[in-house]
């Protein structure tokens, strides 16, 4: 099986004392391609720095909602700067997060999700989409920049929503969440969606899926992400995978082999 973890955090401390062995391991368990997404500037930094340590590793840069107390021109200068790496292939992880409440404001999350829109626009690059209990303003926000593709990760939204989400080009993709009893809605949506607008991720080291809930997530769990949607889809667990991995590939633009 060829996977593509499209969302991966490296860079959390869950990983500080072993990272550099977890990630060396995910060739030998058929994970070719891992994207790690940034929160904040520390941690778009780490990113980057793992994707020039790792052939197979890719980084986003951004400033999470739950992150985003402080933000100023200076942040904005600061993710530029690292996006001109060329590894780095997305602005995220960017959104609203509505489900913690010491979060910064709502209007404020969602002045920093416009200027990290505008942004990925002008540095032609997609986003990376987190959505947590504010479904119709992530999507409003969405309609409100048409030039700016993205993927919405870990989807936890409508089928209606995921209807138009494709009709504006975007990607949906999925999370160990989906091994889960309480899945029944994200199921529903994959099942309706083309194949080619799914992604698969781990959101390491969160969100691990069964039968290992509980334990720290890792990249070579993401298989059984693909298997659960190729349960629904009626293929193979490989051909999940590999669809999978191309969709991700030519989402980040990622052309050369890896491996």
């Amino acid at each position: 099986m060829r996977l593509f973890d499209t969302h991966a955090h490296y860079d959390s401390g869950a990983f500080n004392a072993d990272r550099l062995e977890v990630l060396s391991s995910m060739p030998e368990k058929g994970v070719e391609l891992i994207l790690n997404p940034g929160c904040d500037l520390e941690s778009s930094k780490t990113a980057v720095e793992l994707a020039e340590r790792f052939p197979f590793v890719y980084a986003a840069v951004g400033i999470h909602p739950s992150d985003c107390e402080g933000f100023s021109q200076d942040t904005v200068d600061g993710l530029c700067a690292l996006a001109a790496h060329p590894k780095v292939r997305a602005v995220g992880e960017i959104g609203l997060d509505y489900y913690w409440k010491d979060n910064p404001s709502r209007e404020f999350q969602k002045e920093v999700f416009h200027t990290q829109m505008e942004l990925a626009e002008e540095l032609g690059l997609p986003v990376i989409v987190h959505d947590r209990e504010a479904h119709r303003d992530c999507l409003e926000a969405v309609k409100a920049h048409p030039n700016v593709t993205g993927v919405y990760h870990c989807y936890s939204g409508s089928l209606e929503d995921a209807k138009v989400l494709v009709r504006l080009g975007w990607m949906l993709s999925f999370t160990g969440v989906v091994t889960y009893k309480n899945a029944r809605k994200s199921l529903e949506v994959i099942d309706w969606l083309p194949m080619d607008r799914v992604m698969i991720e781990t959101d390491s080291p969160y969100l691990t899926p069964e039968p290992f809930r509980g334990k720290r997530n890792n990249s070579g769990r993401v298989y059984r992400v693909a298997e659960t949607i190729a349960q629904v889809k009626g293929i193979s667990p490989e051909e999940a995978a590999e669809i999978t991995l191309e969709n991700g590939k030519r989402f980040f633009g990622i052309k050369e082999e890896v491996l």
